[in-house]
């Protein structure tokens, strides 16, 4: 299955992600705290946007269990998933409201959402939209797990939850995307799975500069000519 392919081609950026600066920092404990404020500033407005996304898919299905599972994870992204950023907050001892309220598209978010906009947008299949939007859970997942079986957390630890957090609560959300992809993959040509794949890959890559853009807390350039 294209899924499978995917999981394995993929590994090796997803090892990367986990030896970059950003999650480390989280596995020590010790990531600069404005790192973190960057990262809720910016994932606060990407989630939003990834709930839209889902919203939007929902015209492009005739799948009633399709579109319960679009609305099931709206209400996730604006309700649940609040609950890792919470603990991210907590442990720099700020309000996540206060963090968040002068959130900002910086570039590496700016280009990723704008990716998974381009599919929703240009393609009536939903799986090309969800090629590019299913390597978010996945990568979380399995950078928490790696991180999760490779240390022990104390039970104080500042960032422990957050970890566990995305251990936990992804399964089902990435069943249900790598299973709209592999139904859809079945029956598209050569050319069109080529597009799935690229789509995967290019994302699992933006995940990658996401954390990354937090831990060297980028900015538009344009935004520093006056510094």
């Amino acid at each position: 299955m294209l899924s499978e392919i995917l999981k394995k081609e993929t590994e090796p950026m997803i090892e990367a992600i986990y030896s970059d600066a950003f999650i480390q920092g989280l596995i020590r404990g010790d990531i600069d705290d404005a790192a973190v404020a960057h990262y809720l500033r910016a994932d606060s407005l990407y989630l939003d946007e990834f709930a839209k996304l889902y919203a939007l898919l929902m015209s492009k299905t005739e799948s009633k269990e399709t579109v319960r599972f679009l609305m099931g994870q709206m209400a996730f992204l604006l309700d649940g998933e609040s609950e890792a950023h919470e603990v991210l907050a907590h442990a720099i001892n700020r309000s996540y409201e206060d963090i968040i309220k002068d959130g900002e598209w910086y570039p590496s978010a700016d280009h990723y959402i704008k990716h998974m906009y381009f599919n929703a947008y240009t393609r009536e299949d939903i799986a090309y939209a969800i090629s590019a939007m299913a390597p978010c859970p996945y990568v979380y997942r399995r950078v928490a797990q790696m991180a999760l079986e490779r240390h022990t957390f104390d039970t104080d630890h500042p960032y422990r939850r957050w970890f566990e957090f995305y251990a936990n609560d992804m399964n089902d959300t990435i069943d249900v995307m790598f299973g709209i992809m592999d139904d859809a993959a079945a029956h598209m040509t050569e050319k069109e799975v080529g597009i799935l794949r690229k789509n995967y890959l290019e994302s699992t890559e933006h995940e990658r500069r996401f954390f990354n853009m937090a831990a060297t807390k980028e900015r538009w350039k344009g935004a520093d000519m006056n510094d």
